[in-house]
């Protein structure tokens, strides 16, 4: 789940509070220089957020760290060792843990608990291998189903930096239908339908219908859909559609390609595939409707013993049909032979 820094659409990023739409993950060892509201927000152990948090359910693992207020509609997760620097108030049921540190109070309307609860990803993790290893595979599936239920999650994996300076992780950084505030450094890049006030930088950087106040520094970067970068672009190979703007400079090691049509690698290759899909789909259809193909369903053992018992019925009903002609045919001689037709080879037959 934490392979990438996913943003999702509808994320927005204020001087103070990144503003996400459905839930957010922040994996351990992070460090945000945001407050974050939320539906559903799960914060990894040992990381340290420099503002608020409010969200409909909130988990804090161990050794965290939140400078500001902590504000629960639901029910609130705080695990051993927390540090929180303003108010924590749970309008739910509150599980602490241990050694929890708060500056200004709590208050909760619904039950206290105090316990460790154990962090939520390795709970997950361990969870499901108790499933597995008890044979319950109903169970162990409708509980990835719950974690796929997840409000398109806004995802930071572990060991990253958010910050207005800096958005920087050593994962892939996705994002698509956002405000983005930050320098974003990543591995690979991909933005779609997005305002970036930042630059980009990373190995293969697709920029598809984005405005970009910054610089793009990357190895192999896909300038398309009418984006514009109001920076420079520096890389080993630029390759860029017509529509598309650059206020800068410029600058492929290995050339600038400027095309009508720029086939971004991986996505030309999904495309492929369903095309060939469909063609295999139509020459099935075609193939069906020209030879009048009729569908037989499978016939069980008891109806072969049937058809084969039906089949020596037939049989035998025709034998003897067969020997009730002969017996006619034979008695229509006799009778012509009294009337004088044959009678010669009758009597010698008497005789």
């Amino acid at each position: 789940m934490l392979e990438k820094l996913a943003i999702p659409p509808n994320t927005r990023f204020e001087e103070r509070n990144i503003v996400a739409s459905g839930d957010v993950i922040i994996g351990p060892n992070s460090k945000l220089s945001y407050g974050v509201i939320a539906k559903k927000i799960i914060v990894g152990e040992r990381t340290t957020i420099d503002g608020d948090l409010l969200g409909e359910e909130i988990r804090l693992d161990a050794w965290c760290s939140v400078t500001g207020s902590v504000t629960s509609k639901q029910d609130a997760y705080i695990g051993e060792f927390v540090s929180i620097g303003g108010k924590l108030t749970v309008y739910g049921d509150l599980e602490i843990g241990r050694n929890v540190r708060i500056k200004n109070g709590f208050e909760a309307k619904g039950l206290i608990t105090i316990q460790d609860p154990m962090p939520a990803l390795f709970f997950i993790f361990l969870y499901l291998m108790i499933l597995l290893r008890l044979g319950r595979l109903e169970e162990a599936e409708k509980l990835l189903e719950e974690v796929e239920e997840l409000d398109t999650p806004l995802i930071i994996p572990e060991n990253s930096q958010i910050g207005i300076d800096r958005i920087s992780t050593r994962k892939d950084a996705e994002i698509v239908g956002s405000r983005v505030l930050g320098n974003v450094k990543a591995r690979d890049v991909y933005a779609e339908g997005s305002e970036i006030f930042g630059s980009l930088r990373g190995r293969d950087i697709v920029v598809s219908n984005c405005r970009i106040h910054g610089a793009i520094e990357g190895r192999v970067v896909y300038l398309v859909n009418s984006s514009e970068v109001f920076g420079y672009i520096r890389a080993d190979r630029v390759y860029m559609e017509d529509g598309c703007g650059v206020e800068g400079r410029i600058m492929g090691k290995e050339g600038v390609w400027i095309k009508e049509k720029v086939e971004i690698p991986g996505r030309e290759e999904e495309v492929e595939e369903e095309a060939e899909e469909e063609e295999e789909l139509e020459e099935l259809q075609e193939s069906v409707e020209g030879d009048d193909v009729e569908v037989k369903p499978e016939e069980s053992d008891e109806d072969e013993k049937e058809k084969v018992v039906e089949s020596n019925t037939i049989k035998q009903s025709e034998e003897e049909a067969n020997e009730l002609k002969e017996v006619q045919a034979a008695e229509t001689k006799v009778e012509e032979g009294e009337d004088g037709v044959g009678e010669g080879e009758v009597q010698k037959d008497v005789s």
